[in-house]
């Protein structure tokens, strides 16, 4: 078995497979399952790179145990949860692969569309294959609803490259891959990311089944992070909107201010407690909006000028077999501000110097 997964590590890969997941033990037997028949009837040279996202359940026992009979299997454990889009910076950081294809656990994105999506690239010379959501009816009506109204907002905000309703299963050339890699951004949203780098691109379309076991990793709190991410991580237009409901608020007072001292002149009194207090209340409103836009901008400053790396690996199986993966050194790149990646070493090994910003 060892003399076999050195074979197949160092065989050229052309497919590698990053799956993030946390807390996944009850759907990984259904994944497995479902993914790994996929891989082999392709017949080309794979990997399925396992990203455990500091699982608090069996998910890495299991991991663990799939990985005895199947070589091509690749876990890397990250010391604590780190977040969905960071478990995928840290897969897409080791893929080896010349297309990477990125699934999520659930299985609600089917691993069977992965040779179309293959088969599209390399046909048509593509360096992009979104995987696109023809269907959400499994999804609640709350969900389809939200979902909608972040695509479009996305596609006012990023442009029209952004597909709607495509996810994070998507196939990625390896120039696309290392285009991402070389980005400094910490706090990635890869649904827009990817659209921005440019590349010529494609669809397949498919129906979204419901998570087929488990609980959801994106609840509502989940969800509007993400939103506020992607707004505030591609777009300076909650800043000009900002702007433009201060000035708002000035035309209106001016315009009070104008009808006040007419009255005045008329020889009119004005009853002003309730216009008083009303702006009072408007202004300050529009003030607090101002300044917790200013204060989401000034986090991302914040979090990019401490230079912390995104995610700590605590464990991988590659390095575990002795092959040293290149990928591993690229989480922090001479650019200030791009640190992503800090290898831990388990206590009895020497530790190594965390990279200094």
């Amino acid at each position: 078995m060892p003399e076999e997964r050195d074979a197949e590590r160092h065989e050229p890969v052309v497919l590698s497979v990053v799956i993030p997941m946390f807390n996944e033990e009850d759907v990984l037997p259904a994944l497995v399952s479902r993914v790994r028949p996929v891989l082999a009837e392709l017949d080309v040279p794979h990997e399925v790179v396992a990203v455990d996202d500091g699982s608090g359940d069996r998910t890495a026992e299991l991991l663990a145990a799939f990985r005895l009979g199947w070589p091509e299997l690749r876990v890397v454990a990250l010391r604590r949860n780190s977040g969905h889009q960071a478990a995928l910076t840290a897969g897409l950081d080791r893929a080896r692969g010349a297309y990477v294809v990125s699934l999520d656990a659930d299985l609600q994105d089917p691993p069977e569309k992965i040779p179309d999506m293959l088969a599209l690239a390399r046909a048509e010379g593509l360096d992009i294959v979104y995987g696109v959501r023809a269907d959400r009816s499994s999804d609640s009506g709350f969900k389809r609803w939200s979902a909608g109204v972040y695509y479009r907002l996305m596609r006012r905000l990023a442009g029209p490259s952004v597909p709607a309703q495509a996810g994070d299963f998507r196939l990625l050339s390896r120039a696309a891959v290392d285009a991402l890699k070389a980005l400094p951004d910490q706090q990635r949203v890869y649904r827009l990311l990817v659209p921005w780098l440019g590349f010529p691109s494609g669809e397949v379309r498919y129906e979204r089944a419901p998570r087929r076991a488990g609980r959801t990793k994106y609840p509502l709190g989940r969800m509007i992070r993400l939103a506020v991410d992607s707004v505030t991580g591609f777009s300076a237009a909650p800043l000009r909107i900002a702007t433009w409901l201060g000035a708002g608020a000035f035309v209106v007072c001016l315009m009070l201010l104008v009808y006040t001292l007419t009255a005045f002149a008329l020889g009119r009194t004005v009853p002003g407690w309730t216009s008083l207090f009303t702006g009072v209340v408007f202004i300050g409103a529009v003030q607090l909006i101002c300044v917790g836009l200013l204060g989401e901008y000034v986090g991302r400053i914040y979090t990019a000028v401490q230079n912390r790396p995104t995610y700590f690996v605590r464990a991988d199986t590659a390095d575990a077999a002795g092959t040293a993966d290149t990928a591993d050194t690229e989480g922090t790149p001479a650019s200030p501000g791009a640190a992503r990646a800090v290898d831990v070493p388990e206590p009895d090994e020497p530790r190594v110097p965390l990279p200094r910003a």
